[in-house]
């Protein structure tokens, strides 16, 4: 039995998270939970699960998670960054899956591994924030990091175990969002309501609006250095429209093992949930014969510049991928609330790239520190390039 402790517990991922707990009641079993201000679903999940700790992220949110629990509330409630790091760190909790939005999973991912918790990854901007820190405290622990977004899990599993030495490239596939076939002048017209229909994946608004852009593969580029040992330039981008190709990877030797599967998140769950065995699981099995035509597609750098600002990041190393991170961030937002154009998100991210003097990410605090300096210099630049200004 593995004991499992969820952060993002309410989100799209980790709704997944516990129905892979659901598949497998005899192999899994909830500890701890954690979540935003979704006090009424976390007070659901509560009941059904019965942790022995959870969090909210304010306190209003736990006021009104134990007012509607009543007696059944758990015997402990935390509040904001120290709850979800009494989440992440429960004694009782084997692995931890990190489904948190945003950065604030940061401290959390770090005291699991400190605890010696196996950590399930679904939050991208861990490692791209903290990429240095969070592997080498995992190296120095002995803990494993297991990567849940799809395209990670997938060159996970096609891996299996092999060095970074046997490694050419990592080929990480892109759906291309809903606009990969726009030209520039349609790419400036786009609102957040055609922009957040993805034709192939159910996600949270920031994420899928970053599928968009393609910096959510921008991204994945950087979790990628981090998590397998490959440079930039083993690293490609391939559109890959229908999605069962989840990504691939190339061996030294020419071969190229590649990870198919249906589009849903409950396999790679299970996967880093059950590694290094596998179970049975409940999903359909994929129909080659009814998948048609598999495209890939090179990315079109005019359609899709912020790939080129993630890669330089990466190369550039130090602080940058912290600025491109919190200005992507800024940016999504400004546009989702009809303040920015859509093609004025590289812009933003760019700027801020620009005006930054990158350092060495040394420690959590000039993490911090230099994430709050390019959110005040990109939310400075939205301001600027703001609509109907």
């Amino acid at each position: 039995m593995k004991r499992v402790a969820i952060l993002g517990s309410t989100g799209s991922i980790g709704r997944s998270a516990l129905a892979v707990v659901d598949a497998h009641p005899t192999r899994l079993k909830v500890v701890a939970l954690a979540a935003g201000d979704n006090a009424a679903l976390l007070s659901e999940q509560v009941a059904r699960y019965g942790p022995e700790v959870v969090a909210m992220a304010t306190g209003d949110g736990a006021d009104r998670l134990k007012a509607i629990c009543g007696a059944g509330v758990p015997p402990s409630v935390g509040v904001g960054a120290a709850g979800l790091v009494g989440v992440a760190t429960h004694p009782s909790a084997d692995i931890v899956i990190c489904a948190s939005a945003g950065t604030a999973g940061l401290e959390a991912v770090l005291a699991a591994i400190e605890a010696g918790k196996t950590v399930a990854l679904a939050n991208k901007e861990v490692l791209v924030m903290a990429g240095s820190l969070v592997t080498r405290a995992a190296a120095r622990r002995g803990v494993g990091i297991l990567p849940v977004d799809s395209e990670h899990n997938a060159i996970h599993q096609c891996l299996h175990g092999r060095p970074p030495s046997e490694i050419r490239r990592v080929i990480l596939t892109a759906s291309g969002g809903p606009f990969r076939d726009y030209d520039a002048g349609a790419l400036a017209r786009v609102d957040p309501e055609a922009a957040l229909q993805h034709p192939t994946w159910q996600m949270g608004r920031k994420i899928t609006i970053d599928s968009a852009t393609l910096m959510n593969k921008g991204l994945e580029v950087i979790e990628a250095h981090w998590l397998f040992g490959v440079s930039a330039d083993q690293i490609d981008v391939l559109i890959h429209p229908q999605s069962i190709v989840h990504s691939m990877v190339e061996l030294i030797d020419g071969s190229v093992i590649a990870q198919l599967g249906v589009t849903d998140m409950r396999l790679p769950i299970q996967y880093a949930c059950s590694y290094p065995e596998r179970w049975g699981g409940a999903l359909p099995s994929l129909d080659l014969t009814r998948a048609g035509r598999l495209e890939f597609l090179p990315p079109s750098p005019d359609r899709f510049p912020c790939l080129a600002l993630a890669y330089r990041a990466l190369r550039a190393e130090g602080t940058l991928p912290v600025v491109v991170n919190a200005a992507n961030e800024v940016a999504v937002d400004a546009f989702l609330r009809k303040k920015l154009a859509f093609t004025a998100i590289p812009r933003v991210i760019e700027e801020t790239m620009n005006a930054h003097v990158v350092e060495e990410v040394s420690s959590l605090p000039v993490v911090r520190r230099v994430d709050r300096w390019a959110r005040e210099y990109a939310g400075e630049m939205a301001r600027e390039l703001e609509l109907n200004r």
